[in-house]
């Protein structure tokens, strides 16, 4: 299957409504034309995705959304012109302009710009949004190359538009707005405690065992082909096991007892921005490895350390 940077192309193949792999700044998304039903039936084909776990639409600008009827509440419109372009989603009521099949049916749609100059072009020059969810077999590590899309997906997919590696590197934050107060549905690449402060105003985490109104709110979801499993203290579970049977992914140390090809720190520094763009990365090379179990940390709760916790513990098993 072709890889490579040709807008015309991809703007082709999205118009006849074929699938098209495009980069984001989170992760590489699978699209296809979000207005037409045969084309996002495919996404859900190709990936093997429930058809209740619904799509993101993405455009390139909060002005296309409004042209094709959707009502942007005001809170919306404010974060929107802090931080779109950027990895944050809104879910708002859809309109009968919105194919069911792209909201599962739930009467709200989750809508996003991305940042990323290729996909903002592609954007720019269609007369639809485009539903992208990542480009992936359904439950599996999110794809942040775009060799990572041609290893899982092959020749399911028409094109691959190369964009680069992801900046951010796990998916966008979710924010509702269905009810009187915004609430948060997914951790992701941007910090609650940045949209906290534009809002003015702490924000509401979804309760446990929610309706799915928005993608990424699967309890299994992210899986390594190992089992995954985050740990209190990486020293003394270590010690429970085959120390040649182990993968380890840290936050910033490194432990001596341990062969260092099996060893995948996300930030020297420290730096969650930095953990949360090698996250998927380091998750797909440790699963190469010929062990019996990964091993995580538990990172820190603040900035995007949610998002990171949040993708390692529904890609972790609990049968452990």
């Amino acid at each position: 299957m072709p890889i490579g940077n040709n807008i015309s192309y991809a703007i082709e193949l999205l118009n006849s409504n074929k699938l098209v792999a495009i980069p984001t700044e989170t992760v590489y998304g699978l699209a296809a034309n979000a207005f037409n039903k045969n084309a996002v039936l495919n996404i859900y084909k190709t990936k093997n995705r429930p058809q209740f776990n619904p799509l993101i639409i993405h455009s390139n600008g909060i002005e296309r959304f409004e042209e094709w009827g959707l009502t942007i509440h005001k809170e919306v419109k404010l974060l929107a012109q802090h931080f779109w372009p950027g990895p944050i989603t809104f879910i708002i009521p859809a309109n009968n302009k919105i194919p069911e099949i792209v909201t599962a049916g739930t009467g709200a749609v989750a809508i996003r710009v991305p940042n990323h100059s290729l996909t903002l072009e592609l954007l720019l020059k269609l007369d639809f949004p485009l539903a992208a969810p990542s480009a992936n077999p359904s439950g599996f590590i999110s794809p942040t190359s775009a060799k990572h899309v041609a290893e899982q997906l092959g020749n399911k997919i028409d094109y691959i538009l190369d964009g680069g590696n992801c900046k951010v590197g796990v998916e966008s934050t979710i924010v509702s707005f269905l009810d009187n107060e915004p609430k948060i549905l997914r951790f992701g690449g941007l910090a609650i405690e940045d949209i906290e402060h534009i809002l003015n105003k702490k924000l509401v985490t979804n309760s446990s065992n929610p309706k799915i109104v928005a993608p990424g709110m699967l309890t299994k979801h992210y899986a390594p082909i190992h089992p995954l499993k985050i740990v209190e203290n990486l020293i003394e579970s270590i010690e429970t096991f085959n120390k040649n049977r182990v993968g380890v992914i840290s936050f910033f140390q490194t432990y001596a007892n341990l062969p260092n090809a099996h060893q995948f720190v996300l930030s020297k520094n420290q730096n969650l921005e930095e953990a949360a763009s090698n996250l998927f990365s380091a998750m797909r090379l440790v699963d190469e490895l010929d062990i019996d179990i990964i091993l995580s940390e538990k990172f820190p709760n603040s900035g995007l350390g949610y998002a990171i916790n949040d993708r390692l513990k529904r890609a972790s098993v609990s049968d452990l």
